[in-house]
């Protein structure tokens, strides 16, 4: 029976501080990673991830696919055993409002200026 390998992690956030490290399985999925984040994510930053869907993990120049496990995505191997991976997190920016957006665009239009430059 194959020993499954280890691999130790950490998530790198936009403000330079640090989820982890961590040490996962190479078959852990790159969504299972992004669930674990957002669970860890720390409740001090504003406009923290709410969903998967909401996270991109960057490594090596290379985004990660949800569906693909650590070992499908090749991660390149480190230097010195034992050595950490550092991942980066990139958040998508909430998506505006689309009734937020409506009622500005209303308002503009009943008070706004209806001059044309030209």
């Amino acid at each position: 029976m194959a020993v499954e390998e280890l691999v130790e992690l950490k998530f790198r956030l936009a403000d330079g501080s640090d989820i982890g490290p961590i040490k996962y399985s190479s078959s852990t999925t790159v969504g299972f990673l992004k669930e674990k984040i957002i669970a860890q994510w720390p409740k001090d930053k504003e406009n923290g991830p709410k969903s998967v869907n909401d996270l991109k993990l960057i490594n090596a120049g290379r985004i990660l696919e949800n569906n693909r496990t650590l070992m499908e995505s090749r991660l390149p191997l480190t230097e010195v055993p034992g050595g950490v991976i550092t991942m980066h997190v990139v958040v998508r920016p909430p998506l505006p409002d689309k009734n937020t957006d409506k009622l500005k665009d209303d308002a503009m239009k009943k008070g706004g200026c209806s001059c044309s430059i030209l």
